[in-house]
């Protein structure tokens, strides 16, 4: 049951397929992609008729290597009332980009993304969340090309992304109109630990997120931002050989649990889109 005190959260979904998440990139190649078995299709129209069935509206950051292949897929979850934001094009980490690339990638994906559902792109999340403390000019690169917001930035220290020191919630980077949504953690002591989804969502018991997020919720009066993947509701994707055992672990934990635990959080917590929860309402605290 939800409670009606409590702020609306933004429900957000990374639009990629098993095979292109980061930790794979040393196992498939880019240009090996299109030779394997494509999962992305469904398991979207699973969530999609998840959220339907709960009347949840979500934030989709959406690859354009998967929109372009996946159009009538975009348009779905446009006409039921989501938000279409992008991803980037297949995934390339912004630490692994210079800022022309960086740029020509976004502009790309935006354009296609809008080409394709014919509305506007406002928010953009970087790939493994790889926007932090060395590459803070990709926010500006971002709203020079039209985008209204990110959400790239994970205040956490990991072995793979993180910058610790960054506000845990909406901040303006330039001072602007440009606003940059980190992804939520819940702080103990002086140490943020995550709360937001993903990996930690399958592998914590699902308590664990519940009482984190309704801290956040009540003590703090915040909105928290949770994301998933579609492969992670997808526990008969194609298992790959040869992964190092952390990789494993990480991908395959907990995988047939995703889907039950996803439709509590639903009921459990009030939910909505990023530009409407969270984007909206701070841009109109300074106009």
């Amino acid at each position: 049951m939800t409670d009606a005190m409590a702020p609306k959260n933004a429900m957000t979904v990374d639009v990629e397929d098993y095979f292109q998440v980061s930790a794979f990139e040393r196992y498939v190649d880019k240009a090996a992609w299109d030779s394997q078995e494509c999962r992305v299709e469904a398991n979207m129209h699973r969530i999609l008729d998840l959220f339907a069935a709960n009347d949840t509206h979500a934030t989709f950051f959406t690859l354009g290597w998967v929109a372009e292949r996946y159009p009538q897929l975009v348009r779905r979850l446009v006409e039921e009332g989501h938000e279409l934001a992008s991803h980037g094009w297949s995934h390339v980490r912004v630490t692994e980009q210079g800022p022309d690339d960086f740029a020509a990638d976004v502009a790309r994906t935006k354009a296609l993304l809008e080409d394709v559902s014919g509305v506007q792109v406002k928010g953009y999340r970087a790939a493994s969340y790889s926007i932090g403390e060395s590459n803070l000019w990709a926010l500006k690169v971002l709203q020079d090309a039209g985008y209204h917001y990110s959400s790239s930035i994970f205040p956490i220290k990991h072995d793979l992304y993180g910058m610790p020191g960054a506000p845990r919630f909406g901040f303006r980077p330039h001072q602007d109109d440009f606003w940059e949504f980190p992804v939520t953690t819940v702080k103990l002591g002086s140490r943020n630990f995550p709360c937001a989804g993903g990996g930690w969502f399958r592998l914590l018991p699902y308590g664990v997120t519940r009482w984190a997020l309704r801290r956040v919720n009540r003590r703090e009066g915040q909105s928290a931002i949770f994301y998933f993947h579609p492969w992670e509701i997808d526990p008969d994707q194609p298992r790959r050989d040869g992964l190092d055992a952390r990789t494993r672990f990480r991908h395959y934990l907990n995988l047939s649990r995703t889907e039950s635990r996803l439709a509590r959080l639903l009921r459990d917590f009030s939910w909505g889109r990023m530009d409407q929860v969270l984007y909206e309402p701070a841009r109109a605290t300074v106009t």
